[in-house]
C-alpha cells in the first residue's frame, strides 16, 4: 500500500513490480509455480488468528456463559468447522492461481467475522440471557440462529450470481465500507483509546509495515512484531502496577440475507482486487459451515470474512488460510485459548482490525468510478446507523431499562434521533445495497434502474427485511411509501430524459 500524489491511499501488494515480472514470464511459458507460503502470510494470519480471541471473551463476559460450554462445545467446534473452510479457500486460490497463471492470488479470508459475532451475541444470545439469566438457553438460540443463517446462505446459491450481476459496484463495496467502519474499524479505534500506551505503539508498527510498506528489521512481519511488542508492554504495565428462544429466531431471516449479501459484497471487494471466485461455490461452504458448526455446537456461523483487499495489500497469498485452519483446530482442541486470553492484551490486536477496516473503506472508493463517490458514502450510512443504534441499545440495557421505557419524546429531548436511527440502521447490509444502487443508477442516469430498485426497496421495507427490526406485514408502511415515492420521481424523469434526448 502506498499514497498516491493526491493523498488517497491506494491498494498495491509490497512486491507489485516483481509480480507482475513474474506474471509475464508464467503468461509467456504457460505454467507458474504457485507458492503455498510468502512473508507476507504471517499478517494475514495473525489479522485472523486474533477473532477466535475476541468471540472467546464475548462469550465469557457477556453472555456469562460457562466454561464448560466455551471451552468444552463452542471452541472445539469452531475447530472442526473453520479449519474445513480454510482449507477449502485454500485451495480455491491454488486452482484461481494455476488457470491464471498469477503469482499475487489471495486467498478468501474465512472464520467468525467481526459483525458476526457481535450481532450474534449483543443481538441474539444477550437478550436472551437478559430476560432469562439463563446462559444455556441463550446458547441454544444461538445454535438455532447460526442453522437457520447456514441454510438462508446456501439458498442464496440460486439467486447470488443475478443479484450481483446488477447490482452497480459501489452499491456492494460501499456497504461492505460501512460494515468495516462501523462494525471493524469503530469500536478496536475506542478500546485503543483507552489503553493508548499499548495500543499506539502496535498502531504505529502495523501502518509503518502495512500502509507505508516500510521493512522491519531482520524482515520482521508487522503483524507478529505488532502483537508481540503489545504482549510486552502490556505485561510490563502490568507489573507496573499501572421464554422465548422462538420470537428471536425472526432475526435469522434478516440476518441470514445479511450474510448471504455480505458473502456477495466480499466476493465483489475480490473481484475488484482481480481475484474473481466464484460465488455459488463461496456461499455453498459458507452455508455449509454455519450449519455443521451449529450441529456441533458452535454459535458463531463462519463466514468468508471482510478484509481480502487488507490480507491482500500486506501480501498474504495462500499459505496464510492454511495456517489459520491447522493453528485454530490445535488452539481450540487443546484449550489454549484460555491461556492466549490470559497472556495476550485485546488492545494489542485492535490495530490490526483498525486497519483493516481502512483498508476495506479505501478500496470502496478506488474501486469504484469516482462520480460514484455519493452512493458509496449512502451506502455507508446504514451501517453506521444500525452501529449507533446497538451502542445505544447496549447502554440502556446496562442500566437495567429500554428505549421503550425511556420513551421517544425523553429521546428525543436530549438530541437523540432514536427512531430515525433505528429505520435506517434496520437491515443495514440489504438497506446500504439498495440505496447505494439507487444513487449509483441515478448518477448514470439509469432512471429505468433506479426505479426497479426502488420499488424493490418499497417492498423489503414492506415486510421488514430493511429498515425494520423484525418480518411481518406492514412493518415500515411509512418507509415503504418513500420508497415507491422515490421511484415515481425516477420514474418520471426517466420519462422526462427520454422525451428531452429525443
Amino acid at each position: 500500500m502506498y499514497y498516491a500524489p493526491s493523498g488517497a491511499i491506494t491498494i498495491a501488494c509490497p512486491d507489485t513490480q516483481q509480480q507482475g515480472k513474474g506474471e509475464t514470464m508464467a503468461n509467456q511459458t504457460g505454467a507458474v509455480q504457485v507458492r503455498w507460503w510468502v512473508p507476507g502470510d504471517w499478517n494475514g494470519f495473525f489479522g485472523l488468528f486474533t477473532n477466535v480471541i475476541v468471540l472467546t471473551g464475548l462469550c465469557l463476559g457477556v453472555v456469562q456463559m460457562p466454561d464448560d460450554i466455551v471451552f468444552g462445545r463452542i471452541l472445539p467446534a469452531l475447530g472442526i468447522a473453520l479449519p474445513i473452510g480454510n482449507l477449502y479457500y485454500a485451495w480455491l486460490a491454488y486452482k484461481l492461481a494455476q488457470k491464471e497463471g498469477r503469482t499475487d492470488v489471495t486467498a478468501m479470508p474465512y472464520g467468525p467475522s467481526v459483525p458476526h459475532m457481535f450481532i450474534v451475541v449483543f443481538v441474539v444470545m444477550l437478550p436472551v440471557y437478559l430476560k432469562t439469566n439463563d446462559a444455556i438457553l441463550a446458547w441454544q438460540a444461538g445454535l438455532a440462529w447460526a442453522f437457520i443463517i447456514g441454510v438462508i446462505v446456501l439458498a442464496g446459491i440460486f439467486v447470488g450470481p443475478w443479484i450481483r450481476a446488477h447490482t452497480p459496484r459501489a452499491a456492494m463495496l460501499g456497504t461492505l465500507a460501512g460494515i468495516s467502519i462501523a462494525f471493524i474499524a469503530l469500536r478496536p479505534a475506542f478500546q485503543m483509546w483507552e489503553v493508548p500506551w499499548i495500543a499506539f505503539i502496535a498502531f504505529a508498527i502495523v501502518l509503518i509495515s502495512w500502509a507505508a510498506n516500510v521493512r522491519l528489521p531482520f524482515g520482521l512481519p508487522g503483524g507478529l512484531v505488532a502483537v508481540i511488542i503489545g504482549i510486552v508492554v502490556g505485561w510490563i504495565a502490568y507489573f507496573a502496577g499501572w421464554s422465548d428462544v422462538a420470537p428471536l429466531l425472526v432475526t435469522a431471516i434478516p440476518l441470514g440475507i445479511y450474510n448471504f449479501v455480505e458473502a456477495m459484497d466480499n466476493v465483489e471487494s475480490a473481484a475488484a482486487a482481480r481475484d474473481n471466485y466464484d460465488l455459488r461455490k463461496i456461499l455453498a461452504a459458507d452455508g455449509i459451515g454455519a450449519i455443521v458448526g451449529s450441529v456441533l455446537g458452535s454459535p458463531f456461523p463462519p463466514a468468508v470474512y471482510i478484509g481480502h483487499p487488507g490480507w491482500k495489500a500486506v501480501g498474504g497469498r495462500i499459505g496464510y488460510s492454511l495456517a489459520i485452519g491447522v493453528v485454530i483446530a490445535l488452539v481450540c482442541f487443546l484449550g489454549l485459548t484460555a491461556l492466549l486470553l490470559a497472556v495476550v492484551p485485546l488492545v494489542a490486536i485492535l490495530p490490526i482490525l483498525l486497519y483493516i477496516g481502512l483498508v476495506i473503506g479505501a478500496q470502496a472508493f478506488q474501486a469504484t468510478p469516482k462520480n460514484h463517490a455519493p452512493a458509496v458514502v449512502l451506502a455507508i450510512i446504514p451501517n453506521v446507523a444500525a452501529w449507533g443504534h446497538l451502542q445505544v441499545d447496549s447502554a440502556l440495557n446496562a442500566a437495567g431499562t429500554s428505549a421503550a421505557a425511556v420513551g421517544m419524546g425523553a429521546l428525543g429531548g436530549s438530541g437523540l434521533v432514536y427512531r430515525g436511527m433505528e429505520l435506517l440502521g434496520g437491515g443495514a447490509v440489504l438497506a446500504g445495497l439498495v440505496l447505494g444502487a439507487l444513487a449509483a443508477f441515478i448518477i448514470d442516469r439509469n432512471f429505468k434502474a433506479a426505479t426497479i430498485w426502488a420499488f424493490a426497496g418499497a417492498i423489503l421495507a414492506f415486510f421488514g427485511f430493511i429498515h425494520g427490526g423484525q418480518l411481518g406485514w406492514a412493518v415500515s408502511p411509512d418507509v415503504a411509501l418513500g420508497y415507491v415515492l422515490f421511484g415515481l420521481v425516477c420514474l418520471s424523469s426517466g420519462m422526462q430524459h427520454k422525451n428531452a434526448s429525443s
